[in-house]
């Protein structure tokens, strides 16, 4: 006779030990100070930083008060993060010789990490047309992305007939 003792899973002595708050604690999203060295920027990124007055305004208040409101960025896979929002604090954090900064990490798809990058920079008031125009198409594409089925294998073997074709 086989033993079945193979099939039972124990709990981790973690999980005997800690409370349920403890536990949905570590699923909250939380500020980490991250060296700016792994933050690396958002592939096809449409907005130029530029070190013009507004960034040295820019550093002067984070060498003052720090970065107010926390960027955000998702984990690579090779390690370090991509900043998603936050480009131009990492780049005035830089200036102001700051070597962290804070980030919320979130784990994000492209298309919501598209989403949230172009949302977060439509709002600057200095922007290009082309920049806006650029930003807007790549929204657009990660929305359309979104709600597509990609579970089909197959594709249709004939087209449907509409009422004026029958």
């Amino acid at each position: 006779m086989k033993s079945s003792a193979k099939k039972i899973e124990l709990a981790s002595v973690d999980d005997l030990f800690s409370t349920e708050e403890s536990r949905q604690d570590e699923q909250l999203e939380k500020i980490q100070e991250i060296p700016l060295s792994e933050l690396h920027p958002f592939k096809d990124h449409p907005f130029k930083v530029k070190d013009d007055d507004a960034m040295l305004e820019t550093a002067d208040s984070i060498k003052k008060y720090g970065v107010l409101v926390p960027a955000i960025a998702r984990p690579l896979p090779d390690g370090g993060y991509e900043l998603v929002a936050g480009h131009r604090r990492r780049r005035a954090s830089e200036l102001a010789g700051k070597e962290t900064m804070p980030v919320i990490v979130r784990d994000l798809d492209d298309d919501a990490a598209t989403i949230i990058m172009v949302d977060s920079n439509l709002q600057r008031e200095n922007l290009l047309p082309s920049e806006r125009a650029f930003a807007y198409k790549m929204k657009l594409e990660a929305i359309k992305h979104q709600g597509a089925r990609t579970d089909l294998t197959s594709v249709q073997v004939e087209q449907k007939l509409s009422a004026r074709d029958q």
